[in-house]
């Protein structure tokens, strides 16, 4: 039966797969002797315990498939770390979490595509049961993946309020896209900003002392470019 049901689950090794008339139960045990301690990065191959961690996966020929892993607890090896035991991580299985990741990428899904009682109703025939609250709740931890740090870009003044307010918009000038909004137009917010990105080679901006200051103190390695017309692409 094992060798018939296809399941992928890295770093595992299946010890027993069990299919009933309601449900795919994968029994399995970690295959790595040793883990490194999330906190100072030392490797350990000194096991302080073991301990069950159960989880639900994407169903499998129709039927909700759970999971038990036997896991393992390690020593840290570092007398100077401050955590003295630490347990083995799954990247498929995050800490703490009852579903893997792939689960709750297609829960979120459908939370996203139907709200929280319609979601849940396919979801409970797709048997992958979840209730309306937690597709709600998968949607307020859903963060967006941050995009690319951009190579070009042009910085130019907003009116919040016309002649009263000001604040900055950056544009990436090789997507055409605004990326940052900050709330107003001072060198020190631009140069915050600029501090915090990684690989801006150019930055095109109008002739503001305050944006040149900015921009040469924030990306002191990039080409600064006057361009009147530098955010229209």
């Amino acid at each position: 039966m094992m060798n018939r049901i296809p399941i992928n689950l890295p770093g595992l090794q299946i010890q027993k797969i069990e299919v009933s008339s309601n449900q795919v139960s994968v029994t399995a045990h970690a295959k790595a002797a040793t883990a490194t301690c999330p906190q100072c990065g030392v490797v350990s191959r000194r096991i302080h315990s073991y301990y069950w961690r159960k989880g639900k996966d994407l169903p499998i020929s129709g039927q909700p498939t759970n999971l038990g892993i036997e896991a393992r607890r390690f020593r840290c090896m570092n007398g100077d770390c401050a955590k003295r035991t630490f347990v083995q991580r799954f990247d498929f299985l995050p800490l703490k979490a009852q579903r893997t990741t792939r689960l709750t990428t297609i829960l979120q899904a459908m939370a996203f595509s139907l709200g929280g009682e319609a979601g849940s109703c396919l979801a409970t025939q797709l048997q992958m049961p979840a209730s309306a609250d937690t597709l709600l709740r998968l949607i307020r931890k859903w963060s967006p993946p941050q995009p690319p740090t951009p190579r070009v870009i042009g910085v130019d003044d907003w009116a919040i309020r016309k002649r009263v307010s000001y604040g900055t918009i950056v544009v990436d000038l090789e997507t055409h896209k605004p990326i940052e909004v900050l709330k107003d137009r001072t060198a020190v917010t631009l140069k915050t900003w600029l501090l915090e990105q990684e690989g801006i080679e150019v930055i095109a901006r109008d002739r503001s002392g305050e944006y040149a200051l900015g921009a040469r103190e924030g990306a002191p390695r990039a080409v600064q470019v006057a361009d009147r017309f530098r955010t229209r692409g």
